[in-house]
C-alpha cells in the first residue's frame, strides 16, 4: 500500500483534547509538522477525526 503524507496546517489551540491526542498520535505537534503514515483504516480514521486541521497527500 502507498503511504499518506499528513501536514498540520491549523493550530491545535482551542481543539478538543481527543483531537489534540489524535494529532500527537500522528506525530503532529506544531503547525508545519509533516508525518508519513501507512495508508490503512486506522490512519484514515485518525485523519477523518482531524481533517479540518490537516492537509493530506499521497506520499
Amino acid at each position: 500500500m502507498a503511504d499518506v503524507q499528513v501536514k498540520l496546517v491549523k493550530s491545535l489551540i482551542g481543539s478538543k483534547k481527543d483531537q489534540i491526542a489524535t494529532a500527537h498520535a500522528l506525530g503532529l505537534h506544531k503547525i508545519g509538522d509533516v508525518s508519513v503514515q501507512p495508508n490503512n483504516p486506522q490512519t484514515l480514521g485518525k485523519v477523518k477525526k482531524i481533517q479540518h486541521l490537516i492537509d493530506v497527500t499521497e506520499a
